[in-house]
């Protein structure tokens, strides 16, 4: 598919997790120098995953249109295609054509002998030109010069036919899986559209909705895209707090901690701002996206425990398929809800002059789809389960995602245990209703995914 340049505001909202530990779980083996016989990919390390992230993570960035929806979607196909291509060589587990319908793979097309770092190489390149959209020219050079530095070094002592074999098999995964993508034919069209001018927001108290056309709806049909494990009708959901202009009742409380916190963290200047904008990830081309934000914390937790190469294809697998549930739900009960932003509500009812503390990062001061729950706190949380399965409940673990940024508070910040904190209340874009109900249903989901056995 060509896809024409999109763009829309930017505005989602996040939860700050943190993971911990490195506990051993059914399905996941860490710190173990045991290789068994033929696990030729567990006999590598995760380098080429690795470094093919950190160049995806400063890419996604500056991919117009995509966040969060697009980007979450992209990172589980993208993800797919570098297990694929890795799986043959995990003895232990199984290719996702048993579990995904019209995934065609053929276990034929493996060759006799496959250097699994080129395959991967080939594969990721062209996943990642297919699935990235919108970048800038330079990027898109950006990628092939990458490909083709790595590649010269992983064809390195290896005979001319093992490197033609190794270089097709990666690309023919990396086709099948672009071709699965393109059977959901909801998403693709969506993609193109992302802002259809097909649907206005039903009204009534306390809905939210747009005020110009910049902020119209993004994504209103998401919840008709593909999942991996669970499907939007299989998951929960809690009903928000009844709209209410009361200053007496819960709703308004809601709305007037949110006015009260934004300003305050704006007039410390400290602590609360800090983890505000560190977990923001809202501005194209400035930071990456929300789901992006949680394969560069994948990324550093693969060096921090050393996971091998299967370790690590198991882990991202798992974690994109998580990441592109939790869009598909949190759109569902986005647009089910109908819950206004504070900013709205505190205009009229609080303070006119309000303006949230994202406000200086972005150019349109609404984001373009409802509150409730926070998509955030959703990716937060989705990431935060699969990584604890993997992981344990506590670590020692320093987030250096935005580490010399210096156009927002991106300076690392250090965790023991795995938390969670409301950033988006002090960025004055959500009240607590909103992160309670997306971590919620991000924990929902990552345990329906830390539920799919991939082992034999």
């Amino acid at each position: 598919m060509n896809y024409q340049k999109i763009k829309f505001p930017l505005y989602a909202l996040l939860m700050l997790f943190l993971l911990q530990g490195c506990k051993k779980d059914d399905d996941v083996i860490i710190d173990d120098d045991t290789v068994a016989e033929g696990d030729e990919v567990a006999a590598l390390d995760h380098t080429v995953l690795h470094d093919w992230t950190d160049l995806l993570l400063e890419v996604e960035r500056y991919a117009a249109g995509m966040r969060p929806n697009a980007t979450a979607r992209a990172l589980a196909y993208i993800y797919l295609a570098a297990y694929e291509t890795a799986v043959p060589g995990m003895p232990d587990f199984n290719s996702c054509t048993e579990n995904l319908d019209r995934l065609e793979i053929r276990s034929n097309r493996v060759p006799d002998e496959v250097d699994w770092e080129l395959a991967m190489n080939s594969a990721m390149e062209d996943v990642l030109d297919h699935f990235l959209l919108n970048i800038p020219d330079a990027l898109e050079t950006q990628i092939a010069d990458f490909a083709a530095e790595r590649e010269a070094i992983y064809e390195q002592g290896l005979t001319a036919e093992v490197i033609a074999d190794s270089k097709e098999w990666g690309e023919y995964v990396a086709r099948e899986v672009i071709q699965y993508s393109e059977t959901d034919r909801d998403a693709e069209e969506q993609i193109l559209d992302p802002q259809p001018l097909s649907y206005e927001p039903p009204t009534g108290n306390g809905f939210w909705t747009y005020s110009a056309d910049p902020e119209r709806a993004l994504f209103p049909y998401w919840e008709e895209v593909r999942t991996f494990v669970i499907r939007p009708d299989e998951t929960s959901t809690v009903e928000p707090i009844n709209y209410s202009s009361n200053p007496n009742s819960p709703y308004f409380a809601q709305m007037q901690e949110a006015y009260d916190e934004n300003n305050a963290a704006r007039d410390e200047d400290g602590e609360q701002l800090w983890i505000a904008e560190f977990w923001s990830d809202d501005v194209e081309g400035l930071m990456f996206s929300p789901p992006a934000r949680q394969y560069s914390i994948a990324n550093q937790l693969l060096r921090q425990y050393d996971l091998n190469l299967e370790e690590a294809v198991h882990l991202y697998l798992k974690l994109g398929f998580a990441l592109n549930d939790a869009a598909v739900a949190t759109w569902k009960y986005k647009y089910q809800h109908m819950v206004m932003r504070p900013n709205v509500f505190i205009h009229e009812f609080i303070d006119p002059s309000f303006q949230t503390n994202l406000y200086r990062l972005v150019y349109w001061p609404n984001p373009s789809f409802p509150g409730y729950p926070s998509g955030h706190s959703c990716f937060a949380s989705a990431a935060g389960g699969i990584f604890i399965n993997f992981f344990g409940d506590a670590t020692n673990f320093t987030d250096r995602s935005h580490e010399g940024r210096t156009e927002f508070r991106g300076a690392p910040r250090q965790f023991s245990t795995f938390s969670h904190a409301y950033s988006r209340i002090p960025l004055g874009v959500h009240i607590r209703m909103d992160c309670d109900e997306g971590l919620r249903l991000g924990y929902e989901i990552s345990d329906a995914v830390n539920d799919l056995n991939m082992r034999n």
